[in-house]
């Protein structure tokens, strides 16, 4: 009998899945992201298309480690991490980081749920289906786009307004809103 492995984000979703499946599947979780960019650097390549360079994030070392075990034992995974935009990187980063693009003999699956009930976790699995790499692609963009601006604003806060504070996307376009508005009332007569 095929050995099947269902990897999930949530350490806290594993005993109850695993209730649900039976002894045929093994349950894991990747506790969120295995990979991101490095802090140190931009973590992109503007002259290449920006193409990203992902490292492991520390810590996540052992749970590969684990990850890797299970693949081993198992003929079909399924990546179970969550329905939405950074669920789906997450399982492509898994996808990466444990080879399973490359694994032979063995059967990938992406599959989402909304609701951790025996009928929903059941039913996703009779209709699995590959990464949305649409939805990988928009989480890396928004992950470059906070890094791009991140890391040219950040600095100039710094410096002008208090060591520590950051800035994102959201933070900058909120910022420039207020400085705009502040430049009006200056000028109104």
């Amino acid at each position: 009998m095929a050995k099947h492995l269902v990897i999930v984000e949530s350490p806290a979703k594993v005993k109850t899945i695993k209730k649900f499946l039976g002894s045929s599947y093994e349950v894991d979780a990747s506790g969120g992201h295995v990979r991101d960019l490095p802090k140190s650097q931009m973590g992109f390549d503007v002259e290449n298309d920006y193409e990203p360079k992902y490292i492991t994030i520390r810590g996540k070392g052992e749970v590969l480690a684990k990850l890797r075990k299970e693949v081993k034992k198992s003929d079909i995974i399924y990546l179970a991490t969550d329905p939405d935009r950074e669920g789906e990187a997450i399982s492509w980063h898994l996808m990466k980081a444990l080879k399973l693009d490359e694994a032979e003999g063995k059967k990938v699956y992406r599959i989402s749920f909304n609701e951790i009930t025996k009928n929903a976790v059941k039913l996703s699995l009779k209709s699995p289906r590959n990464i949305d790499m649409d939805l990988v692609d928009a989480q890396q963009t928004r992950r470059i786009l906070d890094r791009m601006v991140g890391y040219s604003i950040s600095p100039l806060l710094w410096a002008k307004v208090k060591r520590g504070l950051s800035a994102g996307r959201v933070q900058s376009v909120a910022l420039r809103m207020i400085c705009d508005r502040e430049e009006e009332i200056s000028a109104f007569i």
